[in-house]
């Protein structure tokens, strides 16, 4: 609410003031009545106290037009009040996100998460616009009516009122009952975008594979599972709100059946005074009606809220230390693995019941005292398995992760002791899995820096053997790439990936010569050449093997190719190193590295 308190507080003020205007109508047309209608000298008085009358006629058209214009004031307030809420709270969500660790992503699906930005966050609007308004404005009406029927007749007050405490009770009946089947109701809507987000993003692989049905059925039973809970939420909101709102219409009941009685019985009570409670009857009525809906979207709040909440106050992990060091020019890029060792701290996805209880779901470790290290400007080779930990142990070198045990040296300082961002902004990484925007090339390739110049962008394409693709596209450097880069091949994909981790580097002088592509301090390519030709991974090699500046390389690969002129090549086995050494070294050897050089021999 911050920012905007202001319209809120002058808005439930504004609320407050036209619901007590709205009593002055019935109590203008009470004097109406009692002097110009049901009296004894009503004839006299029309003819006598014709200003009177056009005067309070006057005043309940002005009173009204005024209470119009009020009420439309805290409609405009609420809803100026409800989307400044939601902007800043979607803003400091999305840049609270972007701040998370890796591990928050392992844990949280995509569809969940778009569910908070979403759905949550617009039933916080509504709450904001439209419940907390309409909760303020019955609470001061029935309380002003109240007063006013007070006022007029004690006892007559005392059988409106009387049915109040009935509704209070079911009020907090269905509170209790529905509060939890609203929280599931969420769930299963969160499971639902799930299920649609991973069908869309996959769609290729499930036209591929011709599992349409498949997917058709798995939406439907998520569908279901929603439809089913909403169902069974609304039923039991109706068994509640059912007696409910049988209770605050019988208001209108006891009206006619007191009043009259009263109207005939007790002299003192006038005319004036029977319309006077009819007309505020509703006053009444609405008021204990409308809590039944206003629960029902303060449950709902209560679920999304939760939701939001746990993201907007959730804080990263891996963060700057307070004693952290600046970096002081480039880093140098040698790098040093000490005793490492590391476990995702929590099962990624949700853990089997085992059935000994006295075993808790352990961490999963994936490296186990890892040592070795790479000098400035070498060029090291990563090579196992799948599964050994290859691309986990290349994360933890930009901190996407925490090592367990154990610490991570670069230029001779633990990486925990620098800053993330001069940390982040030194390494230039291309991932196993390429992920491309819904930009041009030109974007794509310059996404760490929007600003790059285009001779920068053309220079990094042509160092890894995508230039002249890219020239040959409809719109060459400014041609849309589809969404995560449909339309590309799986080795045009990757070598934009691998421009774009050259281009992390930044354009300035170095060694005395100014250059127009700096390359990043330490570049790290994970399988980045898989899906080339050997022709392409040549000429990508010699370019990389040509960077002006010095460049540390860490190359996770697959093809003996591309590790046999690496100075060092590192073997991974169940997250252990098994091999260290050279091409010439580990051939001669019989581990794992000469198996695969034999295979592929």
């Amino acid at each position: 609410m911050q920012g905007e308190r202001r319209k809120c507080i002058v808005g439930l003020v504004l609320v407050c003031a036209a619901q007590v205007i709205m009593v002055f109508n019935p109590f203008v047309m009470r004097i109406v009545i009692d002097t110009f209608i049901a009296s004894e000298n009503a004839a006299e008085n029309l003819a006598t106290k014709q200003t009177l009358l056009f005067a309070l006629i006057g005043l309940t058209i002005g009173i009204t037009l005024f209470r119009s214009v009020i009420i439309y004031s805290v409609q405009m307030l609420f809803e100026s009040c409800s989307q400044g809420v939601v902007y800043r709270i979607r803003k400091h969500l999305f840049e609270n996100m972007q701040k998370q660790d890796a591990d928050f992503y392992d844990i949280h699906r995509t569809g969940d998460i778009m569910t908070r930005l979403t759905g949550d966050i617009e039933m916080i609007r509504h709450t904001t616009a439209w419940s907390i308004r309409t909760l303020f404005e019955n609470i001061v009406i029935f309380v002003t009516v109240s007063v006013f029927y007070f006022t007029i007749n004690p006892y007559m007050a005392l059988c409106m009122l009387g049915l109040t405490p009935l509704i209070f009770v079911f009020s907090m009946m269905l509170q209790k009952r529905v509060g939890p089947l609203f929280g599931e109701q969420r769930e299963r809507l969160s499971a639902l975008n799930t299920a649609a987000e991973e069908n869309i993003s996959g769609n290729r692989v499930v036209k591929a594979f011709a599992a349409e049905d498949y997917e058709v059925e798995r939406f439907r039973e998520a569908n279901n599972g929603y439809a089913e809970q909403s169902k069974k939420t609304s039923i039991a909101w109706w068994k509640f709100f059912f007696p409910m709102e049988v209770t605050s219409q019988s208001i209108f009941v006891v009206q006619m059946l007191a009043g009259g009685l009263f109207a005939i019985r007790d002299p003192n009570f006038t005319m004036g005074d029977y319309m006077a409670f009819s007309m505020l009857a509703w006053a009444v009525s609405m008021p204990l009606s409308m809590m039944g809906y206003v629960i029902s979207d303060l449950k709902r709040f209560s679920a999304s809220a939760n939701k939001v909440i746990e993201v907007y106050y959730s804080r990263p992990k891996i963060v700057d230390r307070p004693d952290a060091v600046a970096l002081e020019g480039r880093i140098r890029g040698e790098i040093e693995f000490r005793n490492v060792s590391f476990s995702y701290p929590k099962p990624i996805a949700k853990p089997k019941k085992s059935n000994d209880d006295n075993q808790p779901n352990a961490p999963l470790k994936v490296l186990q005292k890892i040592n070795f290290k790479i000098a400035a400007g070498e060029t090291v080779a990563i090579m196992g398995e799948t599964g050994a930990g290859k691309t986990t142990l290349v994360n933890l070198i930009p901190r996407l992760y925490d090592v367990t045990k154990g610490s991570i040296l670069i230029d001779g300082q633990d990486i925990r002791m620098l800053k993330l961002h001069e940390l982040r902004s030194s390494i230039g990484i291309a991932t196993q899995d390429v992920l491309l925007y819904s930009d041009t090339i030109e974007g794509n390739i310059a996404f760490s820096d929007p600003e790059m110049p285009v001779e920068k962008v053309v220079e990094c394409a042509k160092m890894s053997d995508a230039h002249n693709f890219i020239m040959n596209t409809s719109d060459e450097y400014d041609t849309i790439v589809g969404e995560r880069g449909v339309g590309l091949s799986g080795g045009q994909k990757q070598r934009i990936a691998l421009a774009r981790a050259l281009a992390a580097g930044k354009s300035e002088t170095f060694g005395g010569r100014s250059k127009s592509v700096i390359p990043p301090s330490i570049l790290i390519l994970d399988d980045t050449t898989s899906a080339v030709d050997s022709e392409t991974e040549a000429f990508i090699q010699e370019s990389l093997k040509g960077l002006e500046a010095d460049c540390t390389k860490i190359i996770i690969a697959a093809r003996i190719s591309s590790c046999k002129d690496a100075d060092k090549i590192i073997v991974l086995q169940d997250g252990r190193i098994t091999e260290m050494g050279t091409h010439d070294e580990l051939v001669h050897g019989d581990g794992y590295y000469r198996e695969v050089y034999d295979l592929q021999s």
